[in-house]
């Protein structure tokens, strides 16, 4: 996925759920602070975007322009409607979500993860797919280490998830610094 796609999107889902800005978490979040990010980070077609609550129930995005729709046919994007609570975010994301509104969103506004932010949610998910975007973000020096140690410690977790988020990110890391060493 492209900026401009993401920007296409959030026209959109605006548009649809007759709201003027939407939230978009999830990888292609990855797009508002960068909006031209390594390839490696846009490869998913899909963006993540929060329903409000009191649209969630009602599935329009899913059947406007989710996956097997017609919009996902047209431009082969599409979007994922998410609650909010899917993401396990440090205290106080919501004041530094990115700001994305522009000509191509139709003045609308898409209010994207700030990236230390998204890693920390991806990390404790934990999927392999959330490792290997982790470790992306890091090798192209998206995120600094001591913030994302930070913005864990304000995220609402047991202490033995902490620790092992804490233990994963510290090995990603050694890893990056271990590659640029030996080259």
């Amino acid at each position: 996925m492209k900026r401009l796609h993401l920007e296409h999107i959030i026209r959109a889902s605006t548009a649809i759920l007759d709201v003027k800005a939407v939230v978009v978490v999830g990888s292609q979040s990855i797009l508002g602070k960068y909006p031209n990010a390594p390839p490696e980070l846009t490869e998913s077609f899909e963006a993540d975007v929060v329903v409000p609550a009191d649209k969630a129930e009602k599935g329009l995005l899913e059947g406007s322009i989710g996956e097997l729709s017609l919009f996902h046919d047209t431009f082969g994007y599409y979007v994922d409607e998410v609650a909010e609570v899917t993401s396990v975010l440090p205290d106080g994301w919501e004041s530094r979500l990115i700001r994305v509104q522009n000509a191509n969103t139709g003045g609308a506004v898409g209010l994207c993860l700030e990236p230390h932010d998204l890693a920390v949610a991806k990390y404790v998910a934990g999927r392999p797919k959330d490792r290997s975007f982790t470790l992306d973000m890091i090798r192209h020096g998206l995120v600094n280490k001591q913030e994302l140690l930070s913005r864990l410690d304000e995220t609402n977790l047991d202490q033995k998830t902490k620790t092992h988020v804490t233990t994963v990110i510290q090995g990603q890391f050694n890893r990056i610094e271990g590659q640029s060493t030996s080259e």
